[in-house]
């Protein structure tokens, strides 16, 4: 049983004041037996709701009574709508209001389904972390955080930024995580909406100045649309090469900017061809010399006369400097 929804149900209860089982298991998306479990689980749990009868009857919670989420405070309720996994959690400094929000909403649990959380918690683990490279510094995010939660203009430099004329100056509307890395979505200087790759600010400060949101503004919407931007504007370099089968399961994972086309059938020697799509025809020469002699560069022929010359160049630079260096 998912404490959330307990959370959920008084929230919708105290916000609508009466809601049918039905409507209640269309809103969180489970069924009306569920629905019921949860209402007994509540109740045993202290919690006054009660069942109406009749024509328009439902759960209501008793008349007064309001909800405190069993104690939580501002940062642990935050914790709890985040839909946010345990390690960015610790990116916000959120990581230890996490774990007293479990706590207190597993206390208000029967001893039922209290096993049934930690039969849940010992069975699931989802790692945001890639499988390369170290996880990213991001130094100033409790800073950018701070501005996005208390609404409030950030100046910051960015990239290759280094003066203080180059300080940067956004109304900062949300703070999106996507494979375990963070971006800052906010509103430029000149009134568009773009997103920031926050481990690249070098310097950052909010002001007391009050930051401007959009009218109507969506973070979730805004995006996926600027996925969906970012995708049919990507790898659009066309390139055919064999692949051995020693390394043809690698080749999904061989460049960032890259994309597979196609895999064909093994033939008998353990070659296969490989037709992939690249951001660049440079991302394309290093897929090619990455393997080795297990990928070669099929067409176009104009790209394999330049891989040929460069791993000429590599040939000659390593006899040049003999076996040591």
């Amino acid at each position: 049983m998912r404490a959330d929804r307990l959370v959920s149900i008084m929230l919708l209860l105290q916000i609508y004041r009466r809601l049918t089982a039905a409507e209640l298991a269309r809103r969180l998306e489970v069924s009306e037996r569920t629905i019921h479990r949860d209402m007994e689980a509540l109740s045993t749990a202290g919690v006054p709701v009660t069942a109406l009868r009749g024509t328009g009857g439902g759960w209501a919670l008793v008349d007064g009574y309001r909800t405190n989420l069993t104690g939580l405070n501002a940062a642990e309720v935050q914790t709890l709508f985040s839909g946010l996994p345990p390690r960015l959690l610790t990116d916000l400094g959120l990581g230890r209001e996490a774990g007293a929000a479990q706590v207190k909403l597993l206390a208000a649990l029967p001893a039922a389904s209290r096993a049934d959380a930690e039969y849940a918690r010992r069975r699931v683990h989802v790692d945001v972390a890639g499988w390369n490279g170290a996880d990213e510094q991001v130094p100033h995010l409790h800073t950018i955080q701070e501005a996005v939660w208390r609404g409030r203009k950030l100046f910051f430099a960015y990239g290759g930024d280094c003066t203080e004329a180059a300080e940067r100056a956004v109304d900062p509307l949300g703070l999106v995580a996507k494979g375990g890395v963070w971006y800052l979505v906010a509103r430029a200087a000149d009134g568009e909406v773009r997103s920031y790759r926050v481990a690249r600010v070098t310097r950052a400060r909010v002001s007391e100045e009050t930051c401007e949101r959009p009218e109507g503004f969506d973070l979730a919407a805004f995006w996926a649309g600027s996925v969906t931007r970012f995708k049919s504007g990507g790898p659009r370099f066309y390139a055919t090469f064999r692949a051995h089968k020693s390394v043809l399961h690698l080749v999904p994972y061989a460049g960032r900017f890259s994309r597979v086309e196609s895999i064909g059938e093994t033939d008998a020697e353990g070659w296969a061809n490989v037709a992939l799509r690249f951001q660049f025809e440079e991302d394309a020469c290093a897929f090619a010399l990455g393997f080795g002699a297990k990928v070669e560069l099929v067409e176009p022929a104009e790209l394999r006369v330049k891989v040929i010359r460069m791993a000429e160049e590599v040939l000659a630079f390593y006899k040049g400097r003999g076996a040591h260096g």
